[in-house]
């Protein structure tokens, strides 16, 4: 097997995605048996995300569900990809993680987002308007801060138990994400593959800026994306139907809905804009055999000398979910 691949550690994100047919609470004790299978097969780090009101997301509270995951796993890092800072209180998030890396030492990651709510009336509910994006930087400053005890915001406001404490931070990379990653002496987490010469310009633009700070010493880039093997190309490409028809139809319905079996897919009518968004979603996809992923990751890393890649892949068949991962798995031994 190739020395890349077999050098380069692989990682989780999973958004607890629902399914039709199947009680939302399910997706979550999903996640937490998937994290068991994850940490058995050696992947280094276990994620989730966070999404508010969206039916095809039960992964609402990153930070609670960690918890859960670090009581139900030993070795296996568990963080967030991530957190969405616009959305909390900088104070909040560092007492949150303070608890975490108290409870789990070592096995903590604060992954971070600057993204805001999906509809105006989520944002509303938030309270966190498209602007609190733009003051995502002196967020970070705060949050950063209140582990090392130099925030500047609030003087005389500690986070206990934060203060002094280090779960590894992480941002992820849109709009301006690379570039404060560098500022901030950040690892960057960044989409592997759509739009792949946008993404090694801002890998190399981060990597000529980055400063050296209490968090990182260097660069560290993890590129994200996802990743399907089955026995051969058709197979692979087959699980990506169901979650490809979920963005596809929430870019025309404007919601984001449970995976359906791709047979339901394969079966439905699609408007003219749901099949050209439905072609969309099925693109700028790493999958095929075991040997053709191991190909096309190897050239991947290679050109952009990442140091990790965190694998995204949902499916309606859990069955199928982990056998693709351990497939890829199979490729890093």
């Amino acid at each position: 097997m190739s020395s890349v691949l077999r050098d380069t550690p692989f990682s989780v994100l999973d958004r607890s995605r629902t399914r039709e047919g199947r009680e939302v609470p399910e997706a979550l004790r999903d996640t937490v048996a998937f994290a068991r299978e994850a940490e058995s097969l050696g992947y280094r780090r276990f994620w989730v995300a966070e999404h508010h009101s969206v039916p095809g997301v039960a992964g609402s509270a990153p930070t609670v569900l960690a918890a859960a995951l670090a009581a139900a796993t030993s070795r296996i890092r568990i963080g967030t990809g991530g957190v969405m800072l616009p959305n909390h209180r900088p104070l909040v998030v560092a007492e949150q993680f303070g608890v975490l890396e108290s409870l789990y030492p070592g096995r903590i990651d604060m992954g971070l987002g600057r993204s805001v709510g999906f509809t105006d009336g989520i944002r509303k509910a938030l309270g966190a308007d498209r602007e609190e994006a733009e003051r995502f930087g002196a967020r970070l400053a705060e949050l950063l801060g209140y582990f090392t005890g130099t925030q500047s915001a609030h003087p005389q406001v500690h986070a206990w138990p934060a203060e002094g404490l280090r779960p590894s931070p992480f941002l992820l990379a849109t709009g301006r994400g690379a570039g404060l990653a560098a500022e901030y002496g950040l690892p960057l987490v960044i989409g592997a593959v759509r739009g792949e010469d946008a993404m090694l310009r801002a890998v190399d633009g981060y990597r000529a800026a980055f400063r050296p700070s209490p968090w990182a010493a260097a660069p560290y880039v993890v590129l994200s994306g996802t990743v399907a093997v089955a026995q051969d190309g058709d197979r692979a490409r087959a699980l990506l139907v169901s979650e490809a028809w979920s963005t596809a139809y929430s870019r025309t319905h404007g919601a984001f809905p449970p995976l359906a079996p791709r047979e339901a897919v394969a079966a439905r009518r699609m408007t003219p804009r749901e099949r050209e968004r439905f072609d969309e979603a099925m693109t700028g996809h790493l999958y095929g055999s075991p040997e053709d992923v191991a190909k096309a990751l190897e050239s991947l890393l290679v050109r952009s000398a990442a140091d990790e890649f965190l694998v995204t892949t949902s499916t309606y068949s859990r069955a199928e979910l982990l056998a693709s991962y351990r497939l890829l798995a199979g490729l890093l031994r």
